[in-house]
């Protein structure tokens, strides 16, 4: 079912063309974007884009003319550009490209006379350079050089060199703040920058702090003879940490030399087992429980005690993995997933009856999870939606935000980095309430991904229209009908994969609204002898895609006999990572499998969609077919309904 795009009213305004056709927009819309591709190509013809002039985007095909010759640029006119667009994001944009240039050229006087305070560590630097370069070195620039020297334990830019050199010269880099920033490094284990910060320290310090980059690098026995003070005690900690994530068994052998050595504290040794245990639970490798056991308690944090009762749950040590769950914090023990596994837990430990009241407390929230609770229970689904009476003008208010049609009008030509810096722009004018309808405008133009990404707090997250929009149904129907899946787990694919974004691409290059690979998409066309496919740029269409990867999960779970919740985590992990789980835990019980598999994308992402496909079902048909049935393929099952507990 093909959604129509509609134009908000500024638009229509802006253009001052009330009665002007859609094919007139659409026209509109495809000139300005070829002329922006044009542009970007050092073709931009001023007099030919005059028709263009009121078109919303118009400073945006400004910024691509200007900005493929920003080194030659001339001021006047970058300065001009400025003017004009004072307070856009496009103007923003410009600046971020042009002062850049202008500390190429070291024209410092034009830098600070449009210079904006910037979170850019190389721009602040550019700023500096400029200062100095200008007779304005004074000591408010020294205080600035040196925050930016203790700004973090990490490599800066090559502009920030000359900075630092001055500094040096001016006598603003003392020892204390050498050592300052090798500290910093040595936690960020960093031995590069340990070495450069500790270039101008007397040759006694300087031997000494090359000896501790040359430990974060990999740990030497002559550290047993470092000083025994807290720097050093520091700085072997750093070191083992390190190594740990290398090799977990290579630094649980040295930590007890060095801990003797150095005096390392119980604090510091906690520190070093942590990462040796969580690097080795990671894989659960056979010293899993050991390690963990070896770890303080006072060195546990929320990752480390989900990893404990993972590990417990692997072996299939059910008291254990109780054990752990009851010593997590109260916070984290009440997330709806430690209330499943701790009542789980408790029925394969011979103690039913007090599993319940955990259930029913996880039922109340609509999770993977909370659903499996409700499925214990037999009751059901736990869903609250929040349907606000949003007045019809404060919608066409917010929709009217010059900065939101510029954001609407560029995510139409596909221009999303430029889309989302309008977006911000906007958002920073909006309460709560036009922040919610803009993501309503957005939605309605087909911009879903505004949901996700700006929809904050309990209450809108009950806003499931919108969070979980439904988007060509009749070809999910179609498709879905065809490979025998259910359709709520190909909506729930979509919107975990993509947000329904027909042109989304991620760096691994799966392309689409399933997130297809080519090699996966040539291969799947040939076998379901797909007409017309044309390679690799056919993904981006909507039919297309969900037509290849329907038919992609059809032969997954034909691979996996059928189960979803193995063929979802193969559609993300790939075959290899989802037949060692298998091997290693085979038979476990679907929530459990789940659980414990290694890669925490993969983890979360089938309990994601699972739980998608409930509320898709939802959306679909206004009931749901129970999880506990879908997750293993039993598509004939128990339906059932949705209520609001409160």
């Amino acid at each position: 079912m093909k959604r129509l795009s509609l134009m908000p009213l500024a638009v229509l305004a802006v253009f001052a063309c009330s009665a002007a056709s859609a094919q007139n927009l659409d026209a509109q819309r495809a000139a300005m974007r070829t002329a922006i591709d044009n542009a970007e190509r050092g073709q931009f013809d001023a007099n030919a884009a005059t028709a263009l002039r009121n078109h919303p985007l118009y400073g945006w095909l400004e910024y691509s003319a200007l900005r493929r010759n920003i080194d030659t640029l001339g001021n006047v006119q970058a300065q001009d550009f400025l003017k004009r667009y004072q307070g856009q994001a496009v103007a923003e944009t410009f600046r971020a490209a042009w002062l850049p240039a202008l500390a190429r050229r070291q024209d410092w006087p034009t830098l600070l006379a449009n210079w904006k305070p910037s979170n850019d560590a190389g721009m602040r630097c550019a700023e500096l350079n400029a200062r100095q370069a200008t007779g304005k070195a004074d000591a408010q620039w020294t205080s600035d050089a040196q925050a930016l020297w203790r700004s973090s334990g990490k490599s800066l830019p090559d502009a920030c060199d000359p900075v630092f050199a001055i500094l040096a010269s001016r006598g603003g880099l003392t020892p204390a703040l050498r050592w300052e920033r090798i500290d910093a490094a040595a936690d960020a284990q960093q031995p590069a920058v340990m070495r450069s910060a500790a270039r101008g320290l007397p040759a006694t310090e300087l031997a000494q702090a090359n000896d501790y980059a040359a430990f974060v690098d990999k740990p030497d026995a002559r550290a047993l003879n470092w000083p025994k003070n807290e720097r050093s005690r520091r700085i072997a900690t750093d070191g083992l940490q390190k190594l740990a994530k290398a090799n977990p068994d290579a630094a649980e052998q040295q930590l007890p030399q060095y801990a003797q050595a150095l005096a390392l504290t119980p604090e510091q040794q906690g520190q070093v087992r942590y990462e040796i245990a969580l690097w080795t639970v990671a894989s659960y490798l056979p010293d899993s429980a050991r390690r963990l056991a070896a770890v303080p308690e006072s060195a546990y944090d929320e990752r480390l005690h989900e990893w404990r009762t993972r590990e417990a749950m692997a072996r299939g040590d059910w008291p254990a993995a109780l054990a752990a769950i009851r010593r997590m914090a109260p916070k984290q023990r009440n997330d709806s997933r430690w209330r499943w596994f701790e009542g789980r837990l408790l029925e394969k430990t011979g103690n039913p009856a007090d599993a319940t009241a955990l259930y029913r407390a996880a039922a109340a929230e609509p999770t993977f999870h909370g659903f499996l609770a409700a499925d214990k229970l037999k009751q059901p689904y736990a869903l609250c939606p929040w349907n606000p009476n949003d007045s019809a003008q404060a919608k066409t208010a917010v929709a009217r935000d010059p900065a939101l049609v510029r954001a609407l009008e560029l995510n139409r030509i596909e221009r999303p980095t430029w889309a989302a810096r309008e977006w911000a722009d906007a958002l920073t004018r909006f309460d709560d309430t036009q922040r919610r309808l803009a993501v309503e405008v957005a939605s309605n133009e087909g911009w879903f991904d505004r949901a996700v990404f700006a929809l904050k707090g309990p209450q809108e997250q009950r806003l499931y229209t919108l969070r979980f929009p439904l988007h060509h149904d009749d070809t999910i129907r179609r498709e879905a009908s065809r490979n025998a899946l259910d359709p709520a787990w190909i909506a729930a694919e979509i919107r975990a994969e993509s947000i329904f974004n027909p042109k989304a691409r991620s760096p691994a290059n799966a392309m689409g609204l399933m997130q297809v690979l080519p090699t996966t998409g040539a291969s799947v066309a040939k076998r379901i002898g797909l007409s017309g496919y044309g390679g690799a740029a056919s993904l981006y269409d909507s039919d297309t895609n969900i037509t290849i990867g329907t038919a992609y999960l059809r032969q997954l779970m034909d691979k996996y006999n059928g189960q979803p919740y193995v063929t979802i985590a193969a559609y993300n992990a790939g075959p290899t990572p989802t037949a060692r789980w298998q091997s290693q835990r085979p038979n476990y019980d679907p929530d459990f499998w789940i659980e414990t598999i290694s890669y925490k994308e993969t983890r979360e992402y089938v309990a994601r969609v699972l739980a998608f496909s409930v509320i898709y079902d939802w959306r679909l048909n206004g009931n749901a077919l129970t999880l506990s049935d879908r997750m293993v393929g039993k598509v004939d099952g128990q339906r059932k309904s949705f209520a609001c507990p409160n």
